[in-house]
Formats: C-alpha cells, structure tokens, sequence
C-alpha cells in the first residue's frame, strides 16, 4: 500500500513540494498506523506497526525514519551528542535532518553532493571545503561505498576532525575480503557485483577497519543485537566508531 501511494504522489506532485510538506503529508499518513505495540524514538509516535518494505526495512509512517536510523539516533542521544559540539552529517535521512537541525545546543550540518537529500552544503567528501581540527562528530552513513578514492575521502576525515572527535560509520557488510572491481562501470554490472547500481565496492567490516587505521584513526566496531523491540531497529546492526588520536595535527 505505501509503495502503491508513493509512487502515485512522486508522478503527482512537484519534488520540491514533496519536500517542504513531506511532514504534514506523512502525518496525515500516519493516522493508518497508530498503536500501541511499537513507538518510533525519533518522532515518538506510537504505532500499531511500522511500514513494512520489500528489502525487509521498516519505517515510520510519520517521520519516514528507517531501522539504521532509529538505532543511529538512539547512539547519538545516549552517548553522544554534546552541547556546543560541530557536527557534519552526510547525506542526512530526512527524520534525522529534522530532529538535529531543531536542537540548539548543537552546532549541525549536513552536506550531499547528489541533490537527493536535503542538505545545507554540496561537499566532495574528497576534498572537503573545511579546515582542518574543525570538527567533533561526522556522521558518514553509506556513503564510503559510493566513492571510488575511498582512502583520500577517509584522510579527509581525518583532517577536518578535532583530536579526540569521532565519527559513526557504516555501510553495506559482507564477510570475507572487501570486494572491488574498478572496471566494472555500468550500473547493471555494479548492481550485480555490489547490490546497487551506484555502488563501487562492497566492504567487510576487517577491510574497512583497516583503512580507517592505516590513515590513522583509532577504530572501535560496535555490533549490535536485537530480536523483539519497540523501536524495531536491526536484529543485527554493525556501526564502525572512529576517533582522531589526541596527539594528532
């Protein structure tokens, strides 16, 4: 049903639309899924149930958060937002966007380079237009699979970190080696290779840990379990932390 009403509202009406009244539109949305069993922690809506889709997310019918972000926020809230920390935000989901752009102890913002999300800069992770030691959490979700100097985007990181800042990273996780092919170039292939069609590798946790360290962060993998639970976050999610060592320039 989701599915079905979305499509018909993306041919409908105006992008730009769907953005600035996204909010309204999902409330009204949303009344179809109220409840009791399960409670969104971003939004705090209580629902019957969350949105179910075809790639076994679920999201929330008022806010539009999925399960990785309902956990990512539940990170930040517990452990570690601060006030008057700098924070740079990735290709931010729009629940979380709205939620960190509302708080005032905090300075927030977020950068996408494709025009997809909603976002105040348009930086090339590669090249950042940020100085060095500005920054104290970079939240940098699914975004290293899409960039093919990986390793120049992570040192970029590194620089425009605070000593003693962090970042939160995740992306798609394989076992075994990270697998890349540089000549496979069209979306079909990439599909195919690394699940999506503007993919470029896919990682296992051991490899991109091993970057991160080799340009110099110190690297903490969280891993997380969950069955039954009222925010129905992953049963098994794995955020890869990183901090900038406190002696670095």
């Amino acid at each position: 049903m989701y599915q079905t009403f979305k499509k018909i509202i993306t041919k409908i009406v105006p992008r730009k639309f769907i953005f600035e009244q996204e909010e309204t539109l999902r409330r009204w949305y949303s009344i179809f899924y109220t409840g009791n069993k399960y409670e969104c922690n971003i939004c705090h809506i209580k629902l019957r149930k969350f949105i179910e889709l075809s790639n076994k997310d679920s999201l929330c019918p008022n806010c539009g958060s999925l399960k990785r972000t309902r956990r990512l926020w539940s990170l930040l809230e517990t452990e570690l937002l601060i006030p008057n920390m700098s924070i740079l935000d990735f290709s931010p989901s729009r629940s979380l966007y709205r939620k960190l752009k509302k708080l005032k102890t905090i300075n927030y913002t977020s950068t996408d380079l494709s025009g997809d999300f909603i976002a105040d800069h348009q930086f090339d992770i590669t090249n950042l237009e940020i100085a060095d030691n500005n920054l104290d959490l970079i939240i940098c979700y699914h975004i290293l699979e899409h960039i093919n100097d990986d390793v120049q985007a992570i040192k970029e990181l590194f620089r425009v970190m605070k000593p003693e800042g962090k970042a939160l990273i995740q992306t798609p996780f394989k076992e075994g080696e990270t697998y890349e092919n540089y000549s496979i170039l069209s979306n079909e292939d990439r599909l195919k290779h690394f699940g999506q069609e503007d993919h470029v590798r896919i990682y296992s946790v051991s490899g991109l840990s091993k970057r991160l360290q080799d340009c110099g962060f110190f690297v903490e993998i969280r891993d997380f379990f969950q069955s039954e639970n009222k925010y129905d976050f992953d049963e098994k999610e794995t955020i890869i932390v990183i901090t900038k060592p406190l002696n670095s320039k």
